[in-house]
């Protein structure tokens, strides 16, 4: 029986230090900085030979235009961005994916839409739908490799199960919203008439104490405060997913006046928030140098998707808005700043997809992938840092069979090779090709007058794009798309519908199921929240088989001291929480 206690006391005593390692006990560390060397022994020769793992800090925007950052030439005051980008690496053949949803997935797991079933449009936050649970994250790769991992902001990977929360999926702490759209001082978030909650949590509960705060400069001081907490010396992963600048378009008032003049309204608002969004980096930025991790640190700032014109964005002189496969809707603001970068103070033109960050941060952390991890993304740092060429030859914008097909499409419009009525799109090369109905396609100016003028907008309207199927670009020579070369290179068609044909073979079956009035907000206390409980979860593992996927993940069977693992690491949640 003593032998019993003691081996218990053991078990517990290791796994508690495993998981509770971080100093969270000393007093006064987030008012005094980063801790003293004397906490731990100074490294051996050997341990002082190999460069210490870089902290690394993803800041990603919502609906932020592609012109709407002062590099861009654009009206908006942006001086951080614009100071961070001019200092370090800035990406000009970069891109996103055209919604939140899809951008999100494709950062986390390094793979294209086809291949995690979410191809289609955004999780709704009354589907029962999220992030595959067989997917290994980012954070969960960062975390095999020593790394304490954060997210504050905006997640909108499906929460209809714990499982699928943000503390489930790789993060040790979050502060955020789980749905894609709240009020920005509220929190409210309605999914229709009469269907609305509050949306803003901490960890896996609800934070109702934090309403009132403005969501930029609350996700700004939370992640301020997260780095005055953390051990500098510990290698540290903070995804800070802005809500801003999504609609609705609120900012507080002092930076309004700063817009004063602009006779649009709602580029007026959202001018404001952009701006604010652009102080808070700043202060971020502030915090790592005052707490000790800048020059050890690597900063990636990255738009979700395309401007949405009609609330206030501007992707000029790109073609098409938020939500649409052209320039206008996927190529994104991108620029990499760190000390650690060896060529800076430049421009690249290395072709990168927001794919490309997963294996990129994972290799960077000292960790690895593989063939077998299927990824879609490429490691770019030698591109990004050395100005070496990207390794990436093409990208596969999307194929999404659930889109209203266009009705000009056909099999036999696609050579017999593909059915042009799919909204599909990919790049090789310097071509890109887009088939079915790639959605709103007007240039559309800076909205900087209070009424667009008609004419203008007739100036840049296509008469016949809706009687086409496909379209064909030189993006290198005509990166605004003005030129449809369709009908005068029908043999790069011929060759780019093969290569969609190629991946349409490799694609999943489209996970969008119908919504659930079991999410209904008023079941769940007047929050958005999971609704299925952790009985009906393991029962619909062990038919879907996402259960047995996370156990080869881990390599391990459900088992006593597994199960301990997983009580001392939600522990290790809620303590570093408290701390922060």
């Amino acid at each position: 029986m003593a032998v019993s206690a003691i081996t218990g006391f053991s078990l517990v005593s290791l796994l508690s230090f495993g998981y509770l390692s971080w100093d969270w006990v000393k007093p006064g560390h987030q008012a005094d900085g980063p801790r003293a060397s004397a906490d731990k022994p100074p490294p051996s020769p050997s341990q002082s030979a190999s460069p210490p793992q870089p902290h690394i800090i993803f800041i990603l925007t919502d609906d932020q235009g592609y012109h709407d950052v002062g590099y861009h030439g654009s009206d908006i005051q942006t001086p951080t961005l614009d100071r961070l980008a001019a200092e370090g690496v800035k990406l000009e053949n970069y891109y996103i994916q055209p919604i939140c949803t899809p951008s999100r997935s494709q950062l986390l797991t390094g793979r294209y839409q086809i291949h995690t079933g979410l191809q289609h449009s955004i999780i709704r936050p009354r589907q029962p739908s999220c992030l595959p649970l067989d997917q290994v994250t980012l954070p969960q790769k960062l975390q095999e490799v020593g790394y304490s991992t954060h997210m504050v902001g905006k997640w909108h990977l499906g929460f209809y199960k714990k499982a699928c929360l943000p503390t489930r999926r790789g993060f040790d702490t979050f502060l955020g919203s789980l749905t894609g759209n709240v009020d920005y001082y509220t929190y409210d978030n309605c999914d229709g008439p009469g269907v609305c909650g509050y949306d803003l949590h901490e960890g896996e509960s609800v934070a109702w104490e934090q309403s009132g705060q403005y969501s930029t400069l609350l996700y700004a001081q939370r992640a301020s405060q997260i780095l005055a907490s953390h051990n500098p010396r510990q290698p540290l992963f903070l995804y800070v997913a802005f809500q801003a600048v999504h609609t609705p378009l609120q900012s507080p008032r002092e930076y309004l006046y700063r817009y004063r003049s602009m006779g649009n309204v709602a580029r007026r608002k959202y001018a404001a928030m952009v701006t604010c969004m652009d102080e808070a980096v700043r202060n971020i930025t502030w915090a790592l140098k005052r707490y000790g991790y800048y020059d050890n640190s690597v900063i990636i700032f990255s738009t979700d998707n395309g401007g949405q014109t009609f609330s206030g964005g501007s992707n000029w002189p790109l073609r098409g808005r938020k939500g649409t496969y052209w320039e206008g809707g996927v190529r994104g603001i991108g620029f990499v700043h760190s000390p650690l970068l060896k060529r800076k103070r430049r421009t690249s033109r290395a072709l990168v997809h927001i794919t490309d960050w997963y294996p990129t941060l994972v290799t960077l952390a000292g960790g690895s992938v593989s063939e077998a991890d299927g990824l879609d993304g490429y490691d770019v740092w030698p591109a990004i840092s050395e100005g070496q060429a990207s390794p990436r030859m093409e990208i596969l914008h999307n194929i999404d069979p659930l889109y209203n097909h266009a009705k000009h499409g056909s099999l036999e419009g696609g050579f017999g090779i593909w059915n042009t009525a799919v909204q599909a799109s990919i790049r090789v090369g310097e071509w890109k090709l887009l088939t079915g109905d790639p959605g709103y396609s007007d240039w559309i100016p800076p909205q900087t007058l209070a009424n667009f003028p008609g004419s203008w907008w007739n100036l840049e309207r296509l008469a016949d794009g809706t009687r086409q199927s496909v379209w064909l670009f030189n993006i290198s020579a005509d990166p605004y798309e003005r030129e449809d070369l369709a009908a005068q290179r029908p043999d790069i068609v011929r060759s780019l519908l093969a290569r969609l044909a190629y991946y349409n073979r490799t694609a999943i079956p489209v996970r969008y199921p119908a919504e659930n009035p079991r999410a209904h907000p008023d079941f769940n206390g007047g929050a958005w929240g999971p609704w299925v409980s952790e009985e009906e979860e393991e029962e619909e593992e062990e038919e879907t088989g996402e259960g047995r996927g996370r156990a080869s993940h881990r390599g391990r069977k459900k088992c006593k001291i597994c199960k301990l693992r997983s009580f001392f690491r939600k522990l290790n949640t809620r303590l570093m929480s408290n701390r922060i």
